[in-house]
């Protein structure tokens, strides 16, 4: 489909009041991916509070990731904030010689007072140059959505990665390092490896080994809400490759096929190298399409994994969609997505919660994918819910995953059958 085609697919702007989580959530599983980096949260006791709940950790463990609680006299301006922030730095790093890369991590508090990090990065870099690098960016929950705070983290380490004129793949967004290593495997199954060249992960596993970018790095997206991160390598003179992300069996299948094709790898030989893992995805996934097919599911807006999810739950589960709600659609990011979605969809941009909850009363959904804020609600009324940001902290991509992505949706419909009973 043309890009004047993508243009012509109808999505009702919504705005009000919104349920979403904010950036620093992405601090949970980004500082499980980068072993060597630290993430400073420059924001109030609620920051905190969100982050050790997330994260579960416990009060005798010492986790990567820490708040640096701005009091009232901060907020006043009663106190030099950046004078404050230097020497928690300090104490930080003479306690933590292991820390390579230090995020300091923008808040709702601390953007509301102007703090500008990014300027107190560059001077704490120059402090303490040959320690540590040190790099800022946005984890508000301003105006933005949970998944928001990997763009932004993965946005800064773009920018700040070195040059290279080296042809390459690198793999954009945060994977377990499980899935990593099958995406790995089956690049090198299908000759993708071999005809890149070079194949990096971006993050990569230690943020000190940040690969090179240059005008021959050529890029797919993993993940897709990387919409800042995507435009960022853009300027670095990348080349964004197109695909479908690989939830799914179609959805891995065409993201490797749209690599293979962007190296000139033989579709035949890329089908040939994915045909295990395929063959075992497709027999997992028989087990839930009995529980799936013909259940209709609404997605609320929340984590902008819905777009792709939606394609794989109505193309290779059988489910109606009866509307999909996306925080934000940035039609470049997902032009291959788009035109695999159902004709006379509902897409719903933004948010105006009480409408939506209005709309799903009166449809009667038998699931509903949404935030936490919602879920506990809805299942009061009677309607099945499963939680968003469960599908982020899941392992989901690739073919080994396939069945266990499915099993994610059948599960709440399969307790509500027992439940029944």
């Amino acid at each position: 489909m043309s890009s004047a085609a993508l243009c012509d697919i109808p999505v009702k702007l919504e705005r009000g009041q919104r349920e979403v989580f904010c950036g620093l959530t992405g601090i949970v599983w980004l500082h499980r991916k980068m072993q060597d980096a630290f993430f400073l949260v420059v924001g109030s006791r609620t920051c905190a509070h969100l982050l050790q709940s997330a994260a579960g950790v416990m009060i005798f463990s010492e986790p990567r990731f820490a708040t640096a609680i701005m009091q009232d006299k901060d907020l006043a301006g009663m106190a030099d904030a950046n004078d404050e922030l230097d020497r928690i730095v300090k104490r930080l790093l003479e306690r933590r010689p292991d820390i390579k890369t230090l995020f300091l991590v923008g808040s709702c508090p601390s953007e509301v007072i102007k703090l500008d990090l990014g300027k107190a990065a560059d001077r704490l870099s120059l402090h303490h140059q040959g320690r540590v690098r040190v790099l800022s960016y946005s984890g508000s929950g301003i105006e933005t959505t949970f998944t928001e705070g990997e763009d932004t983290c993965l946005e800064a380490m773009a920018r700040a990665a070195p040059h290279t004129d080296d042809e390459q793949l690198m793999i954009v967004g945060t994977l377990p390092d499980v899935v990593e290593d099958q995406l790995a495997r089956l690049l090198d199954a299908c000759g993708i490896a071999e005809a890149a060249k070079n194949v990096s992960f971006f993050p990569p596993r230690r943020a000190e080994t940040l690969p090179a970018i240059g005008p021959n790095t050529r890029f797919l997206l993993v993940q897709p809400f990387l919409n800042a991160t995507r435009r960022a390598l853009l300027h670095r003179g990348s080349t964004h490759i197109p695909a479908i992300f690989p939830f799914g069996v179609e959805g891995t299948s065409g993201w490797l096929h749209s690599a293979g094709s962007a190296f000139g790898v033989d579709r035949q030989r890329v089908a040939d190298g994915y045909a295990a893992p395929m063959a075992r995805a497709q027999k997992a996934l028989v087990h839930y399409k009995d529980t799936l097919h013909g259940k209709s599911i609404w997605f609320m807006p929340d984590s902008q994994l819905e777009i792709p999810l939606a394609r794989f739950l109505a193309r290779e589960c059988g489910m109606k969609l009866l509307e999909i709600g996306v925080p934000y659609l940035d039609r470049q990011t997902l032009s291959a997505e788009l035109p695999e979605l159902p004709e006379n969809l509902g897409i719903v941009e933004g948010q105006d919660v009480d409408l939506q909850l209005d709309r799903v009363r009166a449809a009667k959904p038998d699931l509903v994918v949404c935030g936490l804020g919602l879920a506990n609600p809805l299942e009061a009324e009677g309607v099945s819910s499963k939680w968003s940001i469960e599908l982020v902290f899941s392992p989901i991509h690739g073919f080994e995953q396939t069945g266990d992505l499915a099993e994610l949706f059948a599960r709440p419909l399969q307790r509500k059958q027992l439940l029944a009973v």
